[in-house]
């Protein structure tokens, strides 16, 4: 997570910035030229006095607070699609994730795994809660790559907030011919209910009410990831 610092001025508020910036992990591998304690008190008090704040944070931000995408949390959860695909297709939640699955059903039946899981069923991460806290009486702005909708659980305002590369609760034209997206927070809830043999009833598969066609996570991994009206929105704000 990286965070900005715009302007400075004196602070009221009571939230001691260096407890929250001392458990960072980069205290165990970063190269210091000053003593890290030193570092941490520069860090706090330039967070106190800046006029306005800009957030950043990429998967490591997630990961940190508990959403990781390897290791006991994958192999316990995705289980039966390790038995089903093989581990060495499936050996986490990212590499999984470019499985060419054979079809609709059976593509869904992992999406919508993936999607409750680290979107859907987690509520909010105390590390979120911890970055809101660091920024809320300040005026804000909050640049992601994160996917996970755990910002706006966190409290932050949806006006603030700029997740360049999608969000796990909706999904969009496989093909990207219409610059609209939809929310999939029920249907995935559905699916997961229905799931059988790591297979969503057919019924349930989603077709694109334009063009008819097959349907998509709304996710930046190719040419056809739509930047529809509020990606625009956002964007606009952040340049703003």
């Amino acid at each position: 997570m990286a965070i900005r610092l715009t302007g400075r001025k004196k602070d009221t508020g009571k939230f001691d910035f260096s407890q929250f910036l001392s458990g960072i992990p980069a205290k165990d591998y970063v190269f210091q030229d000053a003593a890290y304690e030193e570092q941490i008190q520069a860090a706090a008090r330039l967070l106190s006095e800046a006029d306005a704040v800009v957030v950043g944070a990429g998967a490591g931000l997630s990961a940190a607070a508990g959403l990781t995408y390897g290791g006991k949390r994958f192999t316990d959860n995705f289980k039966e699609f390790i038995e089903k695909y093989g581990s060495m297709n499936m050996k986490d939640m990212y590499s999984a994730g470019f499985y060419p699955f054979p079809t609709e059903e059976a593509k869904w039946g992992y999406w919508s795994k993936h999607a409750y899981l680290n979107r859907i069923e987690p509520d909010t991460l105390p590390l979120y809660q911890s970055v809101y806290k660091l920024v809320k009486e300040k005026p804000y702005f909050v640049l992601t790559t994160n996917v996970d909708h755990q910002f706006w659980k966190a409290g932050f305002a949806d006006e603030a907030i700029f997740a360049t590369q999608g969000d796990y609760g909706k999904i969009q034209c496989k093909k990207g011919c219409h610059p609209k997206t939809y929310d999939a927070v029920e249907l995935f809830v559905q699916m997961n209910q229905s799931r059988k043999d790591c297979l969503v009833p057919s019924y349930m598969v989603p077709e694109y009410p334009v063009c008819g066609g097959n349907m998509a996570m709304h996710l930046r991994c190719d040419q056809y990831f739509v930047e529809d009206e509020h990606w625009h929105q956002a964007a606009e704000q952040y340049v703003s």
